[in-house]
């Protein structure tokens, strides 16, 4: 019963500490993410209901990626500028009318120019928000704060994939964009009641700290960016190829495919917030984490070919799980780490134009993969391209050493 006791404090002081806007945050962004439907099934719907290609599915995913990078840019620069609240609420209500009419859209290139849309749209939020961290939660708090708002994105997440396998199968693809957009509507909602407003002294304080450093010149930080982005590549593959794989090569129905995907945030939801405070406490070295997670979700990879039957896609879901838990949080963290040198919006934008990148090449890259050499070939290249993101972590690792910067 002690061991019980202990386990449970330990697991509920790992939420302790917070500030009420790092809750509303948290709590909007689950409202939103509960209501991520369309993405997950994306390629589903665009082959199965719009009937394109797989080439062409993977030209719409570029334009996601594309998308992605401008709203990422535009969003650093004006949480830089105007506040990250502002952009934020406007992020949410804007992709939400968005999410409304990119269902009514029709044929190849007008889909490309719509998801374009909506990505600009709907990434302007994602800097604002590690912004938003920084103002909310201090330096020692800032891991796990991300960590909770990431507990509340796959908390959402398990719900929303699995909701999404139900609506598809009894009322067809349609009702995603509906509850995608309402639920974009009611997080600005929440947002925009419940925050606080940025003061002009915060406002200063960020513009004053661009004299101190640019992203763009920092060489470890660009690496490590090239280093996300790479990672990121494999990774997105779970959310556009590999479901295609459980489909066509397993014969998974939707529903069961949802259950698998929604997994993920739920073992992300019990277990990253004790596991990053454990790693925090006990000083584990942050690059470290980070090859061990990177070997991890390389595992995945290697058993979708390695054991190729149903039960072992649950065992690779868990491997990837692990490895994403240890992984992004602990990347976000360099990536704070490194904004402290200057303007956060400008180093936080960077930090998600990485995943935008990856967007644009990974599912392009994944799709054509399979398409000319089969799942098995592109599942052995995904893991090859993880192995050499360990090897540039020890070579970044080298770096910061070198410079004098140590990960605390």
């Amino acid at each position: 019963m002690n061991a019980l006791a202990n386990a449970y404090r330990f697991y509920a002081g790992s939420f302790a500490g917070f500030s009420r806007p790092i809750w509303l945050l948290t709590f909007a962004t689950f409202v939103n993410r509960a209501g991520t439907m369309v993405v997950p099934f994306l390629s589903l719907y665009l082959t199965k209901d719009m009937g394109l290609s797989l080439a062409e599915v993977g030209w719409i995913m570029s334009s996601f990626g594309a998308g992605s990078v401008v709203g990422s840019w535009l969003g650093g620069r004006l949480s830089d500028g105007i506040g990250h609240r502002t952009v934020m609420v406007g992020a949410l209500v804007t992709s939400g009318l968005a999410f409304i009419g990119l269902q009514y859209v029709r044929g190849f290139l007008p889909f490309c120019a719509g998801v374009f849309v909506l990505m600009v749209l709907s990434d302007a939020f994602r800097p604002a928000m590690f912004v938003a961290i920084r103002s909310y939660a201090p330096p020692e708090q800032r891991t796990r704060a991300v960590t909770l708002i990431r507990l509340a994105i796959n908390l959402g997440f398990s719900l929303g994939p699995a909701l999404g396998g139900f609506i598809i199968a009894h009322g067809g693809f349609g009702g995603l964009f509906w509850v995608d957009a309402l639920t974009c509507l009611a997080a600005a909602l929440i947002l925009g009641a419940g925050l606080p407003r940025m003061d002009a002294g915060s406002a200063s304080a960020a513009t004053e700290g661009a004299s101190a450093a640019s992203p763009y010149r920092d060489g470890p930080y660009l690496l490590f960016l090239v280093i996300v982005a790479l990672i990121s590549i494999p990774f997105l593959q779970y959310f556009s190829s590999v479901p295609l794989y459980y489909s066509q090569v397993h014969g998974l129905s939707e529903e069961t495919i949802g259950l698998i995907l929604g997994s993920n945030g739920l073992l992300i939801f019990l277990t990253e917030m004790p596991l990053v405070r454990y790693c925090e406490e006990r000083r584990l070295g942050l690059h470290t984490i980070l090859r061990v997670s990177v070997l991890l979700i390389a595992a995945s990879f290697a058993l979708l070919n390695l054991v190729p039957t149903v039960a072992f896609l649950w065992v690779g879901m868990l491997f990837m799980t692990v490895g994403e838990m240890l992984c992004f949080p602990f990347t976000n963290r360099m990536a704070n780490e490194r904004a402290d040198r200057g303007r956060p919006g400008a180093y936080m934008a960077l930090y998600t134009i990485a995943w935008s990148v990856a967007h644009i090449i990974g599912h392009s890259l994944g799709l054509n993969l399979i398409a000319w050499t089969g799942y098995v070939r592109t599942w052995w290249i995904f893991t090859g391209v993880l192995l050499v993101c360990v090897g540039l972590l020890y070579l970044l690792e080298r770096m910061m050493r070198r410079e004098g910067v140590k990960a605390r």
